[in-house]
């Protein structure tokens, strides 16, 4: 199959795109890990075969769906190992189509919102709906239209309030932190927000997963996991990216939560240290070979 060109006037083409990551971690004592690495089950029929995260050494996986319905993985790092190292590829098909727009999609008065969507307008750990951010919120936002044109108001926001900064990454950032410190990597341009949604009374829930280069020129950072989110308007999710601020192709969800709290890459119960962290997201053809870009 001859290579296709990647053209970024946004035309969509059913495409593949190669997926994975490379991810290792040094421990000190014996421990449990919780990770949430692969594809959301709800895009595991897209995968072209079985995706499988190997984990070295060969230690016992439990696999589970947690609350939110996001598949996770338990490992428990027993005495006398000193790393632990996660990795996986996959190819998954994608429509090639961007993020949808729906300018007509509706506000919903909380009395009318599905109960499921509801925990989605509460406070949580890294979005604190209960804080000088409501009032914020309805000073900024309350003469702006209800439905797409109030979460692309908010997306606009905070694209231009947060300055991108790998070097100001922070754990431990909220919403509000975010909102005063100006800077951030992707998840804080995400917590804000959400929060301003579910200040907003649009109910509001953090993605993670694939995003790539793919419809766009290549960007000068080392590839990543990304993180966007997903409002609650005309009956349905939507999409909603305010770190880049414009539909984007090849986005691949991996979890869902209520922030980044609830979907970590990782999580060890215990002292461990990186030491290598490496994600792959590009367009291929059906062999596998990377497309090339024009």
């Amino acid at each position: 199959m001859p290579l296709r060109p990647n053209h970024f006037s946004g035309c969509a083409h059913p495409m593949y795109i190669k997926i994975g990551f490379d991810i290792q971690l040094a421990i000190t004592s014996p421990m449990a890990l919780i990770y949430v690495l692969h594809v959301h089950p709800s895009r595991r029929d897209d995968l072209m075969a079985p995706e499988v995260v190997m984990v070295e050494p060969a230690l016992r996986v439990d696999e589970y769906l947690d609350a939110f319905g996001n598949q996770c993985g338990r490992v428990n790092a027993l005495a006398g190992v000193s790393e632990v190292r996660f990795h996986s590829a996959s190819i998954i098909r994608d429509s090639g189509l961007p993020d949808e727009v729906n300018l007509a999609a509706w506000q919903h008065d909380p009395t009318e919102l599905p109960p499921a969507t509801l925990q989605f307008l509460l406070p949580s750990r890294y979005c604190e709906v209960d804080s000088e951010l409501l009032q914020f919120a309805w000073n900024q936002f309350g003469q702006t239209p209800p439905g797409w044109a109030r979460v692309q108001a908010i997306c606009d926001f905070v694209h231009q309030h947060i300055r991108f900064d790998y070097s100001a990454a922070r754990a431990t950032r909220t919403a509000v932190e975010g909102w005063r410190e100006g800077t951030g990597v992707c998840r804080d341009f995400t917590h804000l927000a959400v929060t301003l949604c579910r200040c907003m009374n649009i109910p509001a829930r953090y993605c993670t997963g694939y995003l790539g280069d793919i419809g766009i020129p290549p960007v000068p950072y080392p590839m990543d996991f990304s993180a966007w989110f997903e409002v609650f308007l005309g009956g349905r999710w939507y999409t909603f990216d305010a770190r880049h601020n414009t539909p984007r192709i090849g986005r691949v969800v991996m979890a869902r939560g209520r922030d980044a709290g609830d979907v970590p890459i990782t999580m060890c119960f215990g002292v461990n240290t990186l030491k290598k962290f490496e994600v792959t997201t590009y367009e291929v053809d059906v062999y596998g070979n990377p497309v090339q870009t024009v």
